[in-house]
Parts: C-alpha cells; sequence; structure tokens
C-alpha cells in the first residue's frame, strides 16, 4: 500500500464565505462523488473557507491524485503544498 501523504490545496472560490450550507453541501457532495470515484489513494479531511477561498487539508499519494479529484468534482485548484509536518501546542511539550 502506498503511503498517503499531507497536502494543502487552497481554491479561488469568489464568495464562499458568503455561500449558504446548502450550497456548501453540493460542493461536499461533489467532493465526495468524485473521491468514490477515484477510490484508493485519496482522502478528504476537512475544509476551511475563508472569502474567497477554501483552504483543504486532503491525505493523497500524489498531487496527480489530487488534480485528478480537482477534474472530476468540477471544484478548482490554485496551489497545492504538500504538509510534512505538523506542529500544535502540544509540540512544545515533546
Amino acid at each position: 500500500m502506498t503511503q498517503l501523504k499531507r497536502f494543502m490545496i487552497e481554491r479561488d472560490i469568489p464568495a464562499i464565505g458568503q455561500m449558504s450550507v446548502t450550497e456548501l453541501c453540493g460542493a461536499a457532495r461533489a467532493s465526495n462523488q468524485a473521491l468514490d470515484q477515484i477510490g484508493t489513494g485519496i482522502q478528504w479531511l476537512q475544509s476551511y473557507v475563508a472569502r474567497d477561498k477554501t483552504f483543504c487539508i486532503y491525505l493523497a499519494d500524489s498531487e496527480a491524485t489530487i488534480r485528478k479529484h480537482a477534474e472530476l468534482s468540477g471544484i478548482p485548484v490554485a496551489a497545492i503544498t504538500e504538509v510534512p509536518q505538523v506542529i500544535d501546542p502540544l509540540t512544545a511539550k515533546s
């Protein structure tokens, strides 16, 4: 099994911060359908919605798989950044 890496995907989506819960549910459904089509090699963890952007955290085997997801879901990608490490308040206690 391929090791999945953590990625942050930045998406430019005008006025997404003002979308209703119903509209956001539609976007989530489109994402989930694309994930089902791809099968393995990608997992959506969560997304942060802010003004005209979303910042999505995914586990994936490659950038190519993330781009395939964007194509299938119809949700554009502005930037993909691999996130090899995460720190939080507990990191200071290590």
